[in-house]
């Protein structure tokens, strides 16, 4: 099984590095939200520079999360080949597998060019093993987007894919603080936002990171979200299984 899963890894891999726009969207934009926004502006507070940084850094996961993973395995599902995969003993989990861990590689990937920035250009500062904590924090706050793209790729075609994931990726942003800090949101949206899956995973990201104390209402609902639409995304997928082959 395990080198099934690596099989797997190794074909979407080179499916990206042969294409790779999905990670060079994930990375642009949060660059250059560093560059016009976090540089000149807060580049010279370290406490504010270094959650910025992992807001935009969330950001650029959050696209290759729910964004690239909707479009691939609504991608897949219109293609011959996956009707055949779905036939044979293995079982789905070593796609799945795969999948996960490209869509993680990817998402780790977006986030370089935000640490290169701010390392050169701001005085955020962090520890190694805060980075690395960091890392795992913000793999972990990107399973639900993970779980909502394969919500959507289950659910509809690739073109309907791309229209739904990135409608509601920049809301979702936006809503959850990775974009502007909480504090300065407006009333309402200040009310709502810890109550979205993007919030809970700023949170998580910045008590990693900067060591601020985490909402707990906002990580309650991050789990809560996961669980939601992890079984969402059973549903999706044993509902696209049973168009399929019933």
């Amino acid at each position: 099984m395990p080198s099934l899963v690596l099989a797997h890894t190794r074909y979407l891999m080179l499916e990206q590095i042969r294409v790779p726009i999905s990670i060079l969207a994930s990375a642009f934009f949060p660059a250059v939200s560093m560059l016009a926004f976090v540089v000149p502006f807060t580049g010279h507070d370290p406490q504010a520079a270094t959650t910025a940084t992992a807001s935009l850094m969330f950001f650029g996961a959050m696209s290759g999360a729910l964004i690239g993973l909707a479009i691939s395995v609504a991608q897949d599902r219109e293609q011959p080949w996956n009707p055949y995969l779905r036939t044979l003993p293995a079982g789905p989990f070593p796609r799945f597998a795969g999948r996960i861990l490209t869509t993680v590689a990817v998402m780790l990937i977006s986030v370089i060019p935000v640490l290169l920035l701010a390392a050169f250009f701001t005085d955020a500062t962090i520890t190694p093993p805060r980075l690395l904590l960091g890392l795992v924090a913000l793999v972990a706050g990107g399973i639900p987007f993970m779980l909502l793209g394969l919500l959507i790729g289950f659910l509809l075609s690739s073109k309907g894919a791309i229209a739904v994931s990135q409608i509601l990726f920049f809301p979702l942003a936006v809503i959850g603080g990775l974009l502007l800090p909480p504090s300065v949101l407006p009333g309402f949206i200040e009310v709502i936002s810890p109550y979205t899956p993007a919030r809970g995973a700023a949170e998580l990201l910045w008590a990693a990171t900067a060591g601020r104390s985490p909402d707990v209402v906002a990580l309650v609902m991050l789990a809560v979200w996961t669980v939601v639409v992890a079984l969402a995304a059973g549903w999706a997928y044993r509902r696209d299984e049973g168009r399929r082959f019933s």
